[in-house]
């Protein structure tokens, strides 16, 4: 196991120096100029040269990216342009928030989506499993930022029980988690429902059932967790998702986490900071990424054998 762990870690070094590249040359090309945009249309060239050599930013790309990496190996982020703060801290003070609001969406995920397609595989074209489906139609169907203002209007405005926006208690947190999550409610419910269901018609399951065991068992014991794999699969991917959908989420509701301060980031032109907050959501992925593989390995040690 210490092996396959060491081995998708190393795969990680090669996946986050691309990461790096790829964005750092985005907001080269991006159009306009953070220097500029700090220093006022007003500036004259030559504070505007200074500032440029400060930065680093007359340097050519290439050169750029190796002095990143390079600091990058010591632990250093570098300093927000705008706040003139390291971005370490600013990534910090924002990243439990992000963190906060992905694990509750991803948990609203895993029980609801979990338990509406066990039951839609049990009972399937049943009232329910019909309800389900048509459910998981409209969450596929609809954006986060559109749900999230109907939310808002529903239960902020019409019937003012949860807060409009902001953070400090969990009822700030309700809204914008429920709006996170009812996609990935969706897909984990039909994933559920089609491995499950499958699992159900296997010659085991019917052989545990002419044994006399209670159905819930039955259903528990066997049938989920043999459908366990995709599920979990899906779910590894959709903590991903939920973390790139906290962006919209994070600015619709006014929530102080990582991607309203990419957001911030974008507008200001602050590419520093841009850098590391993306930085820290890829290695995000690459550790959820590791995690579901060695949940994997606990469900089927040969997996892990194979890694």
């Amino acid at each position: 196991m210490l092996t396959f762990v060491v081995r998708r870690l190393l795969l990680a070094v090669p996946v986050l120096l691309g990461v790096v590249f790829v964005v750092m040359l985005t907001v080269d090309l991006l159009p306009g100029d953070a220097v500029t945009l700090m220093l006022g249309e007003h500036a004259t060239k030559d504070a505007v040269a200074k500032l440029r050599d400060h930065l680093g930013l007359d340097k050519p790309f290439l050169v750029r990216y190796l002095d990143y990496v390079g600091r990058l190996a010591r632990g250093d982020l570098g300093r927000s342009i705008q706040q003139n703060r390291p971005v370490a801290a600013e990534l910090a003070d924002a990243w439990p928030a992000t963190l906060e609001l992905t694990l509750a969406a991803l948990l609203l995920a895993a029980a609801a989506g979990v338990a509406a397609g066990v039951v839609s595989a049990v009972w399937p074209n049943s009232l329910f499993d019909g309800l389900a489906r048509v459910g998981s139609l409209f969450g596929l169907s609809m954006p986060v930022f559109w749900t999230g203002l109907v939310l808002i209007v529903v239960f902020a405005l019409w019937l003012p029980w949860l807060p409009v926006g902001g953070s400090g208690s969990a009822s700030h947190l309700v809204l914008p988690a429920v709006t996170l999550a009812l996609p990935s409610i969706a897909m984990v419910a039909r994933m559920t429902r089609s491995s499950v269901l499958d699992v159900l018609h296997e010659d085991y399951v019917r052989t545990a059932r002419a044994k006399g065991v209670a159905e819930r068992l039955v259903v528990a014991k066997h049938a989920l967790r043999n459908a366990a794999i995709p599920i979990l699969t899906l779910l590894g991917l959709q903590a991903g998702q939920l973390m790139g959908g906290a962006v919209l989420t994070e600015t619709v509701f006014a929530w102080p986490g990582l991607g309203r301060l990419m957001v911030k980031a974008i507008f200001a032109r602050d590419y520093v900071l841009l850098q590391g907050a993306v930085l820290v959501f890829a290695l995000a992925f690459v550790v959820i990424n590791l995690v579901v593989d060695l949940a994997y390995g606990a469900l089927d040690p040969r997996i892990a054998r194979q890694g």
